[in-house]
């Protein structure tokens, strides 16, 4: 099975820069996207659709913001909108479906880089996060968490990080939540894969060139249960993918 992620910022603009075309040229069992930006309704999916891909979509209530969505060849047995909290779930973060071997979870984490308030709002985000994932794991459930989860992990997951002490998505306190989410039985593919690979991105800034200039944040990732540990055979970042100013990260996992 072939799972990917991507923050495409706005689905409308990465179609109009390729995304179905790229979609078409790959055999991805279940794509995730994060910051559609748009209501189903207000998108033609007909390009996805004719690829085989089933479309589950949870917009924010506030137009041209945030919301998630799975477009799966394999049917769910079932999905669920939503993490049952009024505040995340206004703003269309999280996306449940349920297979027969795994739960997979794609969720637009929010970004605090607008000031106090927002900064707030993330870290109490965090902590109902955890305790819904908590949750899941006590139903019994076998977990695949995917996402822009909007935190560097640690040094090797920035550019320059000595400088970037003090920047949203790599504060100590968000750190320490990472260090808490892997410590609790979630494996973050892409180190188990990839080991201690330095310079692998999947955000960049649109300003001073940063792109083309590599200097970037690993900041989505796809998360496992601890007991899929060994069905994991590649995961990677897909840094040639350019839709969006983030790109794709990618797990490919056998049952």
């Amino acid at each position: 099975m072939k799972i990917v992620s991507y923050n495409v910022n706005g689905i409308r603009a990465a179609i109009k820069k390729g995304f179905v075309e790229w979609l078409s040229e790959n055999d991805f069992d279940i794509v995730c996207i994060q910051e559609t930006k748009a209501n189903e309704d207000q998108v033609d999916t007909s390009g996805i659709k004719g690829l085989g891909y089933e479309i589950y979509w949870f917009g924010a209530n506030k137009k041209g913001y945030s919301g998630v969505a799975v477009f799966s060849r394999i049917k769910p047995l079932k999905h669920v909108l939503g993490q049952n909290n009024e505040k995340s779930d206004f703003e269309g973060r999280t996306l449940q479906l349920d297979f027969d071997n795994f739960t997979l979870i794609n969720t637009y984490f929010p970004s605090g880089s607008s000031g106090d308030l927002r900064q707030e709002f993330k870290y109490e985000f965090l902590d109902e996060y955890f305790k819904f994932i908590k949750e899941k794991k006590a139903e019994g459930k076998i977990i695949i968490v995917v996402g822009d989860y909007n935190i560097c992990h640690s040094d090797i997951d920035i550019h320059n990080p000595t400088k970037q002490q003090k920047t949203s998505g790599f504060l100590p306190k968000e750190r320490a939540w990472m260090d808490k989410w892997f410590a609790n039985d979630m494996i973050d593919s892409f180190r188990k894969v990839k080991g201690d690979i330095i310079d692998k991105y999947s955000w960049w800034s649109y300003r001073a060139n940063s792109r083309n200039n590599n200097k970037g944040w690993r900041i989505d990732y796809i998360s496992v249960s601890k007991k899929l540990e060994g069905n994991i055979i590649d995961a990677d970042i897909l840094s040639d993918v350019k839709h969006s100013d983030h790109c794709p990260v990618y797990l490919e996992i056998k049952f």
